[in-house]
């Protein structure tokens, strides 16, 4: 700071004052800034100007002088402070130095922000605005639209408790939009404004990720899993009971079908009926897919052995697609000599998948036999052999309880109907279908009793079956390894099923109409969509980690209001982001996504008038 002198005329007067200015950095270059005019009496000695205003400039900063000061300096200084404190929206917005009382310092408003930003980042580098835009959704539609995804990304809640969860996150100063009137009707509306556009986003959506991260387009992998209702969904006919996944057969479900590519990017999905067939969908997912993708001939599908029915590998060929998929389990014994045969396996060693780098390594051995225009790969797993009998005794030890408690019914007379007894029997054979193969029961109508016994030959054949599996594939292009790494690619499918499930919360719905149970559920998958891009950003740089720990990570970055209170000026408040911590720029780093979460907002309360 320094002190100039300035003079104008005026009807023929001329008229005197000093002001305390300082020198500034502009892009244009140095400039001059007035702080506030000290009168029209000379301060001092013109020679003294200089120490002058280095010693009001130190005050102004709260400073202490060991310099004692008089009646005058202390006039100058209050004539300086007042006129700073009329010029004070000027000086905040140069962000000028003000004095500030420390101990009435307060930390005001402080909202997480670290994973919101992450997620907006995604949401904002796939062009989902753009997308939804496209799809006639407004601004407003937009935004909300945003807010419901990262709510499954990040703290997944209902659409009665996420206006909360909006509040207490940093959405509101990262979007620049005011959340405190926003309720849960306006989410309800906005599900029922997205259901009828969900292909067509999809389908943008797909094609945005395929040329943003050059995706393989050559291979799909088709699995489904069931999600749970609570409640009864009533008015929801799409909510049956059927084979649970989630081991709740008491609960009404859909089942839903997942498309991925081999670098586990969401290609289709499609919701079903609860008690659809695994084997009856193939046909109408492929149509779904060919909407979202268009045909691709020449690509190859592979999906489960609930899904290896002949009809469906049919309806595959016919599209001009190729297939590998698992045998089913009968198919086994036609090969039983050969998978018992020494010669001529190859040892492979199965990785763990990417998002589940805590898998152990497992050995596998791998043959190569061709039935007809088919190539047949023999399996023998050493790992799969202990789960396999694992699950078959497991299945057999309940069998048997249940053979002695429908014995029981029988005998004490609560079940009499040959009828009912023999429907009986053949639910428990549809309950446990791996190991009721092997044992013969028999009702006796006129001894009213039951009984069963072992087959033995059949049992032994499921002993040396088990840890062994049959791939074959209309592929003799491939080598029996690459038709076996192809394969174990559905586990990625498995691993975005756990994805949905465990981290974003897909289960249990809460929605009782069927459109918004199906836009629940798409608004899952736009979710995985971002976590799929967050994950793989970190497995393209070698990093193996789960969206789990880095939203853990991020949860102590946060926005948060400084609130810096003047002696005469008032307070000052800037709302800004915490200083990133190590942790937080790595993540930012490897995302390449900004470290500032948003602009400073700088504002003055002003002092009371006295």
């Amino acid at each position: 700071m320094y002190i100039r002198k300035s003079t104008r005329e005026y009807k023929g007067k001329t008229y005197t004052n000093y002001l305390l200015v300082e020198s500034v950095h502009t892009p244009k270059g140095p400039r001059q800034r007035t702080i506030c005019s000290l009168g029209s009496l000379e301060p001092a000695p013109a020679e003294q100007w200089l120490a002058l205003a280095h010693r009001l400039e130190s005050a102004l900063r709260g400073q202490l002088s060991l310099q004692p000061s008089d009646a005058k300096f202390q006039a100058l200084l209050k004539t300086a402070r007042r006129g700073g404190r009329r010029r004070r929206g000027s000086v905040a917005a140069a962000g000028a130095l003000v004095e500030v009382d420390t101990d009435r310092v307060e930390v005001e408003q402080a909202r997480s922000a670290g994973a919101v930003h992450v997620g907006h980042q995604m949401w904002q580098r796939l062009g989902l605005d753009r997308i939804l835009g496209q799809a006639g959704l407004s601004e407003q539609a937009c935004r909300l639209s945003e807010l419901m995804t990262l709510n499954r990304l990040i703290a997944q809640s209902s659409e009665l408790a996420m206006p909360d969860w909006v509040r207490r996150t940093a959405m509101g100063d990262i979007l620049g939009a005011d959340f405190a009137e926003l309720n849960e009707d306006k989410l309800y509306r906005n599900l029922d404004a997205l259901h009828p556009n969900r292909e067509l986003i999809e389908r943008e959506l797909a094609e945005r990720e395929r040329g943003l991260f050059n995706l393989d387009e050559t291979f799909y992998l088709y699995d489904l899993t069931s999600t749970y209702f609570e409640g009864e969904p009533g008015r929801n006919p799409q909510a049956k009971r059927g084979y649970s996944r989630d081991k709740r057969p008491d609960c009404k479900q859909v089942v839903v079908g997942l498309v991925l590519d081999r670098n586990g990017f969401s290609k289709a999905h499609e919701i079903f009926d609860g008690n659809v067939q695994d084997r009856a969908t193939v046909g109408h997912m492929l149509d779904v897919l060919e909407k979202r993708v268009g045909k691709k001939p020449a690509s190859t599908v592979i999906v489960d052995r609930g899904m290896a029915y002949e009809e469906n590998l049919d309806e595959i060929r016919k599209r001009n697609y190729h297939y590998i998929v698992a045998g089913r389990q009968p198919e086994r014994n036609q090969w039983l000599d050969e998978l018992e045969q020494e010669e001529g396996w190859e040892e492979v060693i199965r990785i763990p998948s990417p998002r589940n780098p805590f898998q152990k390594k497992t050995k596998v051995e791998i043959k190569r036999e061709h039935k007809g225009d088919e190539v047949i790969i023999l399996c023998r797993s050493e790992g799969r052999q202990d789960k396999d009998r694992a699950i078959r005794e497991k299945q057999e030890g309940r069998l048997l309880k249940d053979l002695e408690r429908l014995t029981q019914r029988v005998e004490r007379g609560h079940l009499k109907q040959a009828d009912k007894i023999n429907q009986a029997i053949g639910r428990l054979k549809e309950r446990y279908p791996r190991v009721a193969r092997y044992y013969a029961i028999e009702h006796d109508v006129k001894g009213k009793t039951l009984s069963w016994r072992e087959d033995s030959v059949k049992k032994a054949i499921a002993l040396r079956l088990d840890g062994s599996y049959v791939l074959k594939t209309d592929r003799p292009d491939l080598t029996a390894e690459e038709i076996w790494r192809t394969y174990i690619l559905l586990t990625r499918v498995e691993d975005a099923f756990r994805d949905m499930k465990s981290p974003l919360m897909e289960r249990p719905i809460f929605h009782q109409l069927e459109r918004r149970t199906q836009t629940h559920i798409f608004l899952c998958v736009l979710a995985y969509h971002l976590l799929a891009v967050i994950e793989q950003r970190f497995l393209d740089q070698g990093i193996h980690t789960s969206w789990g720990t880095l939203r853990d990570q991020l949860s102590t970055h946060q926005v948060v209001t400084v609130a810096l209170p003047t002696e005469s000026a008032g307070v000052l408040r800037i709302r800004k982001g915490t200083t990133p911590e190590s942790t937080h720029r790595q993540i930012y780093q490897t995302l390449a996504v900004p470290m500032q979460v948003m602009k400073p907002v700088k504002t003055w309360t002003p002092a009371p008038s006295t």
